[in-house]
């Protein structure tokens, strides 16, 4: 029960990501039964961890990266709309939430970063030349392969 106690207090802490600190009234937690081995034990302990995240909610977030944290998460997604995030890792309830709370941080994380826009290009001239030079050269050699007329 000691471990359950511990547990809840860490739901209540806030989750740094970067430079975005989601609140912890924006996460839920819950702890239900692990499926897998663990013989009568696994009847009695609840140590998987379902950590759920609002973070549509959070005023600190930014909306570009809200847009690619849904695209992130999106088999993740639950009908109100929160991250749900899963961790049965362990038999312990709090490296579980641990582990899940680092689940949800690496997912912020990646949605932080802004991607490059590619601009559009043009070939070269030379690059052009090049290409159509190699295909002049790789059709001759073809060429050559051929059985040619043996007119004697």
């Amino acid at each position: 029960m000691c471990s359950l106690a511990k547990a809840q207090k860490a739901m209540l802490e806030d989750l740094v990501c970067g430079r975005v600190t989601i609140p912890g009234n924006h996460l839920e937690v819950a702890f239900v039964r692990s499926s897998g081995p663990g013989g009568q034990h696994v009847n009695k302990v609840s140590s998987k961890v379902e950590l759920r995240c609002d973070f549509e909610s959070i005023d600190d977030f930014p909306f570009g990266a809200k847009l690619r944290l849904r695209a992130i998460a999106r088999n993740r997604l639950d009908a109100d709309g929160k991250i749900l995030i899963t961790s049965q890792k362990t038999r312990d309830q709090r490296m579980n939430l641990e582990d899940a709370r680092d689940k949800l941080s690496e997912m912020v994380l990646a949605a932080l970063v802004v991607p490059i826009q590619r601009r559009a290009t043009k070939p070269t001239k030379s690059s052009k030349r090049r290409r159509v030079a190699d295909k002049r050269n790789a059709g001759a050699k073809k060429a050559d392969r051929k059985p040619g007329s043996w007119d004697d």
